[in-house]
């Protein structure tokens, strides 16, 4: 059988990143038919704050009522095993096996799917490796950081038809649904311009100080842990504060920017934006940090060749939590507002205005989306979307159907937009996307995203 270090070696390193070649076997030799009473044993790869106080708990909601069980933890940090172990027995009564890796962890075949919670850069790696041993997934996101790793994951997705969640959670909840509906209805007209912020004043952000000087080397993998990243010395601080460190984490478009873009391909029907230009800066964080406190990011989205679209305004900061987060969409006749959940005509073209163009006016009517919201502000912790979320995965692999709310594809799409948006914001050129190669040009020139460390 081969092992991850042979297929990180075949697989992700080399010129574009090579796709996935002789693995498709593993899935046969792993996979076991169930029964409609069976029980379906998941394992948790990466026991993080997010998995033990969000994804668990929402997990858990559901486990009796469709007959799941969490069986095992794998972790290469030996804190966060026995961790595990307490977490599992005081909270649920429950005895969960560890492993100190994932080949450990596939080679005991107790898993039927996975729940991943690693770091950014690893979700693709991760859930290849998953969906090779067989596994049906629900993996966090961001789906991939580099088009390469983007690319490979898919390409697997696609050959072992597993049932995948990303967790993308907005696509579970009624009021972004009833959204979607309203705007594919052609009741709310063209959009013509989306804008979204996600700003907080929180400098322990990402930050986690106290668990770092717990951190030792002897503890854990390094090599293991930086997976197809160049080589770098051992820093605590870049294990367990990686969304502040490229190419670990690209901070702001991975970790916020991709749930909200993510509505936008969703509503509109388009896989990624035409063009993205940005600029930002760590203006006050001066922490270490590689990955900006500062983003603005302006997305050109449309059918290529088209004079349609509409653009997309993307702003986030650290250090000033003033107009908290939004996401507003706008057409001639009005606004959406996702933040508030209400539809009314504010700004829409007036009976007047129209007249004088000869037009009539289009004013949208006003009316409230289902009052269910998504919890932004948290480091961590559940929310209602991310329990309907988990629950839709369940239901889906329950069902084998791979149909779930959030699969593969539209986490390949919101990567490409967060990719993008980082490499504007590491090029200062403006970026393209080259749909032929499925790759990212920054200035006309493919974007290289190791070239500046």
């Amino acid at each position: 059988m081969q092992t991850r270090r042979e297929f990180l070696k075949s697989s992700l390193i080399g010129a574009g990143g090579l796709v996935i070649g002789g693995l498709a076997l593993d899935s046969r030799i792993y996979a076991r038919a169930k029964g409609a009473n069976d029980s379906i044993k998941v394992g948790i790869v990466g026991f993080s704050d997010r998995c033990r106080s969000s994804l668990i708990p929402a997990f858990m909601t559901f486990a009796k009522e469709l007959n799941f069980e969490i069986v095992a933890v794998s972790d290469i940090w030996s804190l966060r095993r026995r961790e595990a172990e307490e977490f599992f027995a005081g909270k649920y009564g429950m005895k969960v096996k560890t492993f100190r890796c994932n080949e450990e962890l596939y080679d005991s075949h107790l898993c039927d799917a996975v729940i991943i919670s690693t770091a950014d850069f690893q979700h693709p790696i991760h859930l290849a490796e998953a969906l090779q041993a067989g596994c049906d997934v629900y993996c966090e996101k961001p789906f991939a950081e580099t088009m390469a790793d983007a690319r490979m994951a898919l390409k697997v997705a696609g050959e072992t038809g597993k049932v995948i969640q990303i967790g993308s959670q907005r696509r579970s909840t009624p009021n972004y649904q009833a959204a979607d509906e309203y705007i594919k209805s052609g009741k709310f007209g063209p959009i013509t311009m989306v804008e979204m912020c996600w700003n907080v004043n929180q400098p322990g952000r990402w930050r986690r100080a106290s668990l770092v000087e717990k951190c030792f080397e002897k503890d854990t993998d390094w090599k293991r842990y930086l997976c197809n990243r160049p080589h770098e010395k051992w820093d605590p601080r870049k294990y367990l504060e990686y969304r502040l460190f490229w190419p670990y984490s690209s901070g702001i478009p991975g970790q916020w920017m991709s749930h909200q873009i993510d509505t936008v391909h969703w509503f509109s029907g388009l896989e990624h934006p035409r063009s993205v230009a940005a600029n930002g800066g760590i203006y006050c964080w001066k922490d270490g940090r590689r990955n900006f406190d500062t983003v603005t990011a302006v997305f050109d989205y449309g059918h290529e060749g088209s004079d349609d679209g509409f653009q997309v305004l993307y702003t986030s900061r650290m250090h000033n939590a003033a107009g908290g987060t939004k996401e507003l969409y706008f057409s001639n006749g009005g606004t959406l507002n996702l933040d508030t959940n209400q539809v009314n005509s504010e700004g829409g073209l007036q009976a007047g205005d129209a007249r004088q163009m000869g037009m009539d006016a289009n004013l949208l009517e006003s009316f409230t989306l289902p009052s269910v919201t998504v919890d932004t502000n948290a480091n961590t912790g559940s929310d209602p979307s991310t329990n309907l979320h988990m629950k839709n995965w369940m239901e889906c692999v329950r069902a084998r159907n791979v149909n779930t709310n959030a699969p593969a594809r539209a986490g390949y799409s919101h990567s490409i937009a967060t990719i993008m948006c980082n490499a504007a914001l590491r090029t200062g050129e403006k970026v393209t996307f080259d749909e032929a190669a499925q790759e990212i040009l920054a200035g006309g020139r493919p974007f290289e995203p190791f070239a500046d460390l």
